[in-house]
């Protein structure tokens, strides 16, 4: 009892309800005058291939406009592939496709070594070559820079002059990449006359600003850094790639894209029954022809998840051919790898920065693998704290691993324990973020602009307006809901209301149509089809009472109905925390993280597999539950006007 108290009593000390509305930084803020070197995500530098005669060809980004052409020149053969494809034979489609990729990536590929098999080299290089005001004057346009609505963003602060876009040759391993980005910082600190820099990094860059961190970070050329959702030890991708056992969640894949658009129609409601597997088989095939490119790739195996590396090194590497990509990645998977619980707390203890990382939770991979993330990037690889799979939750009862000073370290949905992380202390984790979609939500865009550019944050327990465990507010998850008290994704005895917001930023207004409570018996007083406008919030009272118990979860299941969406019925299921006494006797087995929808309590739920089998489960338990809450609000709303 006396340390359930202790963990309480530190709990409610670190958080406080959250503020309301914007997180900008303030006029008050002291914005740094360090440059900011970003480390963007894959990919984003443009190579080049230089001839024998000295002659240059662009050869990435590819030429979308050349790729349109050759697809429409091989029109027929490639409906004949989809065709034969959807009767189970995708060999002929993998073919037709895999065939033609030499002619559009194959100057990409590697040597047997992990060397360029042909002379490549970045497009703009140089620490004033890459600086976003040279670019501007020297083309009059943005090319050459990364992720420009981050970019803008920050650029209103610093300024063009001070803002420089790290390349590399983003086929090298992270090794290979972190040196040349210190060699880049050098030349960054000469060019603007600054004994430090402010990093921020994406994805791939975030793996390759630890490696840095943990090599360099003695140098103390770096006062912030910020990486979010960083592939710091890999790609939960690649394990489903190089497996050949990608199973596409077609439902998640549009929730990806819906998130990236901002969409707030719910159009992943309508593909759900589409059976698109035999795509699967299509991608498996075409696996082999992909690796013929890019499979001696020093970051194709830094990105391979350590459970599966020397079963994958077997299966596709030559011991005696390809020794040195294995030396290479051996060495970032055995050496480096293990470091990063040490040196990125020695960055911040001995060295005096700040590091510090933002990811994603609670999504499934692309690929199908069940490995929890942001649909790209296992969390666990983002930030090393141990995760269940989706699907799974840890059991009511538990308790985390690492008492970290007594500080509350588990997720809201119970899937997260966050006490074994790099940096248990400065690492956030967003619920329902998808991979890239950083800037598209208040929260997460503000957060990482005020870690990046000020020294206001110093770790999770320094602002209330921004706790450690927070969920996704990107538009297209419609309404985000939180106590009046207790902080996001918990739930306490101290707690009286719930907060629902309409999180559109389109003016779509909301109609609430009533809130069903999965674990506890606690009643929401609401009025049937209540109006949220855009923006705006509504406070629910709630009646019952909140159970005596802490370390366990329940769920809210949460019906509206977008005015002018495709679909007539949403639903979104918030999981939630109970921190409100006892914690119970477990036996640490992991437990379903699935909610209990009303439909599975009915008397139809004899019809649940039939449901799932034919893809329709999730739509009819939707619309079964908006019934069910609009009854429930009616008997709730008479029972407290009698």
């Amino acid at each position: 009892m006396k340390r359930l108290v202790s963990v309480l009593l530190v709990f409610t000390l670190a958080f406080s309800c959250l503020a309301a509305g914007a997180y900008a930084i303030s006029d008050e803020s002291d914005v740094t005058d360090l440059p900011i070197v970003f480390v963007t995500g894959y990919g984003a530098a443009d190579l080049k291939y230089i001839g024998d005669d000295g002659t240059e060809e662009q050869i990435w980004h590819p030429d979308f406009d050349a790729i349109l052409k050759l697809v429409l020149q091989r029109i027929a053969k490639i409906g004949a592939g989809l065709g034969a494809a959807v009767f189970g034979m995708p060999d002929y489609l993998a073919k037709t496709v895999g065939e033609e990729l030499p002619g559009i990536l194959g100057k990409l590929a590697c040597n047997d070594d992990g060397s360029s098999k042909y002379n490549v080299d970045m497009i703009v290089e140089s620490a004033e070559e890459t600086n976003s005001q040279v670019l501007l004057d020297k083309y009059g346009d943005e090319r050459y820079q990364f992720e420009q609505d981050i970019a803008r963003e920050m650029r209103k602060y610093v300024g063009r002059d001070q803002f420089y876009n790290f390349t590399c040759d983003w086929r090298m391993g992270a090794v290979d990449c972190a040196t040349r980005l210190d060699e880049y910082i050098q030349q960054v600190k000469e060019y603007s006359r600054s004994d430090k820099v402010n990093i921020f990094a994406v994805s791939h860059g975030g793996q390759i600003t630890a490696t840095y961190l943990a090599l360099f970070g003695s140098k103390q050329d770096v006062k912030n850094a910020c990486l979010t959702v960083p592939a710091i030890r890999g790609a939960g991708i690649v394990y489903d790639i190089l497996r050949e056992d990608v199973k596409f969640d077609e439902l998640n894949l549009i929730r990806f894209i819906e998130h990236g658009m901002q969409w707030e129609n719910d159009y992943h409601w309508l593909v759900e029954a589409q059976q698109l597997g035999f795509l699967d088989e299509v991608i498996n095939k075409l696996i082999p022809y992909l690796f013929d490119i890019a499979g001696h790739w020093g970051s194709l195996w830094d990105f391979c998840p350590t459970s599966i590396y020397e079963e994958m090194k077997d299966k596709w590497l030559d011991k005696q051919a390809n020794a040195e990509i294995i030396r290479k990645s051996d060495y970032m998977h055995y050496t480096v790898m293990p470091s990063f619980f040490t040196e990125l707390q020695k960055c911040i203890d001995d060295y005096g920065m700040n590091v510090s990382i933002i990811a994603g939770t609670d999504i499934n991979m692309t690929t199908g693998s069940n490995i929890q993330g942001d649909a790209i990037i296992a969390t666990e690889f983002s930030t090393g704290a141990d995760c269940t799979d989706i699907g799974t939750r840890y059991p009511d009862g538990y308790v985390q691993k690492n008492e970290c000073g007594g500080r509350y370290k588990l997720s809201p949905s119970m899937t997260v324990d966050a006490s074994t992380a790099y940096l248990p202390d400065h690492t956030w984790f967003v619920s329902g973020l998808f991979h890239g979609m950083t800037y598209w939500d208040e929260f997460t865009r503000d957060l990482m602009i005020t870690l990046t550019l000020t020294d206001e944050i110093k770790d999770v327990y320094s602002d209330p307006a921004y706790p450690q465990f927070f969920t996704s507010t990107n538009p297209s998850n419609a309404v985000g809901a939180s106590f009046d008290v207790s902080p996001d994704g918990y739930l306490s005895g101290s707690d009286s209301k719930l907060i629902v917001k309409n999180l559109s930023i389109t003016g779509k207004d909301l109609l609430l149509k009533g809130i069903v409570c999965d674990g506890a018996d606690i009643r929401f007083n609401i009025k049937p089809f209540t109006l949220i406008k855009a923006g705006e919030s509504v406070e629910i009272p709630f009646s019952g009472k909140v159970p005596e118990k802490s370390n366990s979860r329940i769920n809210l299941i949460i019906s509206y109905t977008a005015v002018g969406s495709l679909t007539p019925a949403g639903e979104r299921v918030i999981p939630f925390t109970l921190l409100n006494g006892e914690i119970p006797e477990t036996d640490g087995k992991l437990v379903s993280s699935d909610a209990k929808t009303p439909l599975d309590s009915s008397p139809f739920g004899f019809f649940g597999p039939l449901l799932r089998q034919a893809g329709m489960y999730n739509f009819v338990s939707m619309v079964y539950t908006a019934v069910y809450a609009i009854v429930n609000s009616f008997i709730n709303l008479f029972g407290i006007q009698g």
